[in-house]
């Protein structure tokens, strides 16, 4: 029956719906067989010709939800990074910890001065010899991506400030390196020119296998905004206290109270955050 259904996706383009890839996005949310099995069966049975992608995601992160809050979570990882908005800043956080996870050692939101004019940069990472200037491209609507010009006037910033760096003492030996995050996609342009020029290039499915999903599945490092047990206004109100991980959640209780939170929800909230850290 798959094949006679089209679907409508963010980007209005319009596929066959296939089954194996619900299949797979439920298995990425660590989800058991069990749950996955009536979660298609139900979905097969309601979904109809021209339904938008959004929608078949909607009904399934609500069936999923009703039955494991956790896989929940994880299944809504892109809205979840989506919902860190609106000033880009809590992502910058979020790459900035990402990295630092990864053995780097980091800096975000710092100005630098290169050899024409200042900048900011949202994150420096340094790790052995090599020495990042990154840039975060947030978005809060999925249909935005990042085209060519992004990678081209990050490397013509990253230019700038490489003739300074060189300069540095200890630096000559250092390889240096510019970088794009972003949470939605990037073009094919964009990542045809940024390769080409060199940049460190990551968006939320590229590089294949080690976009940012994989690398937060993979780290335990999920957006508090992913878990299912605070409203939009809690999750907006920790976001202000500076935290931006389940992670940090779980290791500063303390803050549910603080930002008003019954003690009777504190429980759950903490659990999720607990078993949302944990890597598989």
């Amino acid at each position: 029956m798959g094949n006679s259904i089209n679907i409508i996706k963010h980007s209005g383009d319009i596929v066959p719906f296939n089954v194996d890839k619900l299949r797979d996005s439920l298995r990425r949310a660590q989800a058991s067989e069990d749950i996955i099995q009536q979660i298609v069966t139900q979905i097969e049975s309601v979904i109809y010709d021209g339904i938008t992608t959004k929608k078949i995601y909607q009904m399934a992160f609500k069936m999923l939800k009703g039955k494991s809050r956790v896989s929940a979570s994880k299944y809504k990882l892109k809205k979840a990074l989506m919902e860190l908005g609106p000033s880009g800043f809590p992502f910058e956080k979020l790459v900035g910890k990402l990295l630092a996870h990864e053995g780097y050692v980091t800096k975000v939101g710092v100005i630098v001065k290169g050899n024409c004019v200042q900048h900011e940069v949202d994150v420096i990472a340094q790790k052995d010899n090599t020495h990042y200037m990154i840039e975060c491209k947030y978005h809060s609507d999925q249909g935005r991506v990042c085209n060519v010009k992004i990678p081209l006037y990050i490397h013509s910033r990253f230019l700038d400030v490489e003739k300074q760096w060189v300069q540095l003492k200890g630096h000559e030996a250092k390889l240096h390196k510019g970088g794009v995050y972003t949470n939605t996609r990037l073009t094919t342009d964009a990542i045809q020119y940024g390769k080409c020029v060199g940049l460190l290039l990551t968006s939320w499915d590229y590089p294949r296998g080690n976009g940012l999903k994989d690398r937060i599945d993979k780290s335990g490092l999920h957006p508090l905004t992913a878990l299912t047990t605070l409203t939009k206004v809690e999750k907006t109100k920790l976001l202000d206290e500076g935290i931006v991980l389940c992670k940090e959640l779980h290791e500063n209780p303390g803050l549910l109270e603080k930002i008003g939170i019954p003690k009777a929800r504190h429980k759950k909230i903490l659990e999720d955050s607990e078993e949302l850290c944990t890597t598989h």
